[in-house]
């Protein structure tokens, strides 16, 4: 099910861009709301899970600080698509080829700390892909790329995550560093998050959709935990 849950959150996004055409205003409120639950299902659910899993505290809060680093790293050359942002331009004669793995590898860590009972987990990277999706079929859609290669770069990124999940399973390296793997994720999501959260609003001024979006994120959280 949440193989099914994670590629249909990429194409679900991919065809709100065909049909619905959301304006930058939505796609800023989706991230808003994608954002606030993401980081609330960090806080209040992956962290008290890794701090009660492990006693050695420096040691998560270590790899914490490692999955803020790599994503840091990342974003220089996702240009910032893991937040909804890609700021790049392209005439379509060369392929962003370091923006289409370091996707590829965010998409696939993500995967990693998600379980069978872990549905908060699920739900908030489903929704966190969707406006990715949205951005990411824009930019794609404005470019001149041909609808093969967009078609596979869509394929590409909507199967990374079920990858993650798969691989996090099934291989004994990450189902021994779980807590570790899961720690590091945390500082990803971390990163993301509050990226998101700061990036949607505009000259710092207050935004009451915005805090409307944000709210619900979080009370969503709070009251499926």
């Amino acid at each position: 099910m949440s193989y099914l849950l994670l590629i249909a959150s990429v194409f679900i996004g991919s065809v709100l861009v065909f049909i619905l055409k959301p304006n930058k205003k939505i796609v800023r409120l989706l991230l808003a709301f994608s954002g606030a639950y993401l980081l609330s299902v960090t806080i209040l659910h992956l962290l008290p899970e890794v701090y009660t899993t492990i006693n050695d505290t420096k040691r998560v809060g270590i790899f914490i600080l490692l999955g803020i680093i790599l994503q840091s790293v990342l974003e220089s050359f996702s240009k910032g698509a893991e937040h909804g942002h890609i700021h790049i331009h392209s005439d379509g004669k060369e392929f962003p080829t370091l923006l289409f793995v370091s996707l590829c590898l965010h998409a696939f860590s993500e995967g990693l700390p998600i379980h069978d009972a872990n549905d908060n987990l699920l739900w908030a990277i489903v929704v966190h892909k969707i406006p990715i999706a949205i951005v990411l079929t824009t930019f794609l859609i404005q470019t001149n790329y041909s609808k093969k290669i967009t078609f596979i770069f869509l394929l590409a990124f909507a199967f990374m995550s079920p990858l993650g999940v798969l691989l996090g399973d099934k291989i004994q390296f990450f189902t021994t560093y779980s807590t570790e793997i899961t720690a590091f994720i945390i500082g990803v999501f971390l990163h993301i998050s509050t990226i998101i959260l700061f990036e949607s609003s505009e000259n710092h001024k207050f935004n009451l959709q915005k805090f409307i979006a944000i709210l619900l994120g979080i009370l969503l959280t709070v009251f499926t935990l």
